[in-house]
């Protein structure tokens, strides 16, 4: 008998310590994105909503969706990305489809020969306007799907 209520004891003490449990994610409603031109060492950085599709270089990022932390947990942004490669005269090459982080791109990251992207931040608003950089390089197109 004084084993069951030492082993109860000790069940009771390993659920107390247990953490509360991690708080969901808040769905966003936009990402900010950026990618590495790796030939030409330029970085741009972009935004696209939710079931956007954006163009950069040959590849065509369409965001399926995209969380983000609430404000009493550690910040992290996730993001879900279909990631494609198109040239001309080619087949579309599937690259990437999955999720990737902000706090450790290197964590699920896109692997191309010329082109990096990695998250910067899911955005709980929607688009926000920003100061473009010096050039606007042709390469970035945006389509809603």
């Amino acid at each position: 008998m004084p084993e069951k209520i030492k082993l109860i004891a000790a069940a009771l003490a390993a659920l107390f310590m247990l953490p509360a449990g991690v708080a969901a994610g808040e769905p966003g409603q936009a990402v900010e994105l950026q990618g590495l031109d790796k030939v030409t060492g330029r970085t741009v950085t972009f935004q696209a909503s939710i079931g956007e599709t954006v163009n950069f270089g040959a590849l065509v990022i369409t965001v399926r969706a995209c969380d983000r932390t609430p404000p009493t947990e550690p910040p992290e942004s996730t993001v879900f990305l279909d990631i494609y490669e198109v040239r001309d005269g080619e087949t579309q090459t599937d690259l990437f489809h999955g999720w990737m982080f902000a706090s450790s791109p290197a964590l699920n990251a896109l692997e191309h020969p010329v082109y990096d992207v990695w998250v910067l931040e899911c955005m709980l608003e929607g688009k926000k306007a920003f100061n473009a950089p010096a050039f606007s390089p042709p390469e970035i197109r945006s389509t809603q799907s």
